[in-house]
């Protein structure tokens, strides 16, 4: 939990009503901060994934000048007990984000949220090939760091399970009892750190998950409200649905979303909410269509790199060499998360082989993965002093994020919510 210089008023107002900041934000933007004529919210939240230390610096720089709400995603990829592949823990994370936010001054409300958290949600799951005890057993340690750590927001995602075929999802049942299993287990850990009230997320956008019929959609919402009631569980504030897009930059379905949005308000009270909405082509239909909340994450990790990519290009001009184009190049290639994202029609093409513009957007994409590897870092180090003479190198990079995060930002109607959420709570007594 971040201290108190963080959106005081929002964290007592939500321990006044005993309730988590994320589910009581959710509560205002349904109710007095809502469209009477349209279900589901007029505000957008965005929740950014931190996939580099710029990236999470300069989503509080965005919320800072936009004075929005921020929430944090991050996956176990990201931040994990390991370090993930940011160097993070849970609890370093949280402490980044605390120091950062006094820094800065901020006020606006700032949250933390774990993203897909479930079994083989992490690559290193996969990769090791750990049986279902296992990897369940990891994921319920994660998910008692995040609690420790003081995270608002648990995105619970059993949707995975590699012991069944590729093309079979899992049982809506088995769905159900696993998110009960997690969600017991994060209350159980709340209880013993003597933690606040968290807030939780469910459902999943991937295909594989099995929720993008919309009729299996409302009906694991149905089921899962049974079984929270029953278990005398939290609703969730959140849930995940399939309105579209991809990590490619498909195009948003309106009309899927506002058909989600209902079912997501009607059967658990919770708000809708989109991932993959990294270069959406159409940001702003996402509050005319009721969306309460969108990741972006992949993308920042995109402009980080033009970024860099532009002072390369200044670092030419000055007869200077970092290595550093080759240096980023290399380490994604030689990691190899990059073929995760190939197509069908591209499995087991060498990555010299495919075309230019695919090999830049892998790079692009998977330059997240290796923004802390040794040597990456020690070319960037030399990039960095290059051009220094000629350009504050990280003032340039983190104008280029905050720019792309603002963008979001107003497409999303963000602009001075927090002042009319404090607004709100003033005038709810709260």
């Amino acid at each position: 939990m971040l201290t108190s210089s963080s959106t005081p008023q929002l964290r007592s107002a939500a321990r006044a009503a005993d309730t988590a900041p994320p589910a009581l934000l959710v509560q205002l933007l349904r109710g007095p901060l809502a469209d009477d004529e349209r279900p589901g919210a007029r505000h957008t939240l965005l929740a950014v994934c931190p996939n580099s230390e710029a990236v999470a610096r300069a989503a509080l720089l965005a919320a800072q000048e936009a004075n929005a709400p921020l929430l944090y995603a991050a996956t176990l990829n990201q931040v994990d007990r390991d370090g993930g592949y940011t160097g993070w823990t849970p609890a370093e994370f949280a402490a980044f984000v605390r120091t950062e936010t006094e820094r800065l001054g901020l006020t606006v409300p700032v949250l933390l949220g774990l993203d897909h958290g479930g079994p083989w949600q992490k690559d290193t799951h996969r990769r090791e090939d750990l049986d279902y005890e296992t990897t369940m057993s990891e994921v319920k340690r994660s998910i008692t760091a995040c609690v420790e750590a003081g995270y608002d927001l648990l995105h619970l995602d059993p949707t995975v399970d590699r012991r069944r075929p590729p093309d079979e999802p899992v049982p809506l049942d088995t769905i159900v009892e696993r998110t009960v299993m997690l969600m017991r287990h994060a209350e159980d850990a709340r209880r013993a750190a003597d933690r606040p009230p968290l807030a939780y997320e469910v459902g999943t956008e991937e295909v594989g998950g099995g929720l993008q019929s919309e009729s299996r959609f409302r009906s694991f919402l149905t089921r899962l409200d049974e079984a929270l009631r029953a278990h005398n569980l939290p609703v969730p504030t959140f849930v995940v649905g399939d309105v579209g897009t991809t990590l490619a930059g498909e195009g948003f379905d309106a009309d899927r979303a506002r058909r989600l949005t209902e079912a997501a308000t009607d059967r658990v009270g919770a708000l809708l909410k989109g991932h993959y909405t990294d270069d959406v082509t159409a940001p702003e239909a996402y509050p005319l269509s009721g969306m309460g909340g969108a990741n972006v994450g992949p993308g920042l990790s995109a402009v980080e790199a033009d970024a860099l990519r532009d002072l390369v290009s200044l670092e030419q001009r000055l007869g200077k060499d970092s290595t550093f184009s080759e240096t980023l190049r290399d380490a994604v290639v030689d990691g190899g998360r990059w073929r995760k994202w190939l197509s069908a029609e591209e499995e087991g093409t060498a990555f010299d082989d495919l075309p230019d513009e695919r090999q830049r957007w892998l790079i692009d994409t998977g330059s997240r993965y290796v923004w802390t590897h040794p040597q990456v870092e020690a070319a960037r180090d030399r990039l960095y002093d290059h051009v220094a003479p000629y350009r504050d190198t990280q003032a340039f990079v983190q104008w280029r994020l905050k720019t792309a995060i603002l963008h979001y930002m107003h497409a999303f109607n963000l602009i001075d919510l927090s002042d009319r959420l404090e607004g709100v709570l003033s005038d709810d007594g709260l």
